[in-house]
């Protein structure tokens, strides 16, 4: 892949039905933030296979796509994330994780049966992910689609260690912003000569009832930024626009 596009995929009807505050989005959006890198969208789902699955595909669908799920692969008949994450990317099989079988036998005993031992049934293919709280793991395949307990005292762990061991440091990110006292509407026919490499916003905001919009441009090009930076300079130099570069 050129650059990740880091997904996040919150499974939990009592997320969206006001049973539980999210927790993941922030935690996640920061921990990426610090590597340099950035989410590229995130979905707060209910638990619905339909729902789940439509939404994995999506993703998957993205040659750039990392996901982070986070929900659903416990052992009672509201856990879906195992099933359809074997669905959508493997052949639709669940296989018992010699490992994580040994693990909960380890962990429960007895207990274990007649419905934790089904945690380890997992896709094919699947390598797991510890879990500091009780060692009941997560997984994932193909090293870019990743499956997380609900709890963030079990996933946000296992989110620091999936960055670490797989996505560690982004490229160095060039940026430069500026704020100019006009409507976004001027500057559209710069907008549109932009390369489609750069990262490009534009803000529009009101400054006691008068327009100004931040414009921001970013490439891991230092040269391409910097063109790019300069085209929304020279027009609004010649257009006698007032600006402030932060």
């Amino acid at each position: 892949m050129k650059t990740p596009h880091f997904y996040a995929a919150i499974i939990g009807t009592e997320i969206l039905n006001g049973r539980r505050e999210d927790k993941h989005f922030l935690y996640l959006r920061d921990a990426l933030i610090q590597r340099g890198h950035t989410l590229f969208a995130s979905y707060i789902i209910k638990d619905d296979h339909d729902l789940i699955h439509s939404t994995y595909t999506m993703i998957k669908n993205d040659p750039d796509a990392v996901m982070l799920s986070f929900g659903g692969i416990g052992s009672t008949p509201d856990d879906l994330t195992r099933q359809i994450a074997s669905e959508v990317f493997s052949d639709g099989q669940l296989v018992s994780h010699e490992k994580f079988h040994a693990d909960i036998l380890d962990r429960f005993g007895d207990q274990a049966f007649p419905n934790r031992i089904h945690m380890a049934k997992l896709p094919k293919k699947s390598e797991l992910l510890p879990n500091v709280i009780n060692n009941m793991s997560g997984f994932y395949l193909d090293n870019r689609y990743f499956f997380m307990p609900g709890f963030p005292e079990m996933s946000h762990p296992m989110v620091d260690y999936i960055l670490q061991n797989f996505y560690p440091q982004a490229p160095v990110t060039y940026r430069k912003t500026l704020i100019a006292q006009t409507s976004e509407n001027t500057l559209v026919h710069i907008m549109k000569q932009l390369d489609q490499e750069v990262d490009f916003s534009s803000l529009p905001m009101l400054n006691g009832g008068h327009p100004s919009v931040e414009i921001s441009v970013a490439s891991t090009n230092e040269l391409l930024c910097d063109q790019s930076f300069t085209l929304f300079i020279r027009d609004l130099d010649k257009n006698a626009i007032s600006y402030t570069v932060i």
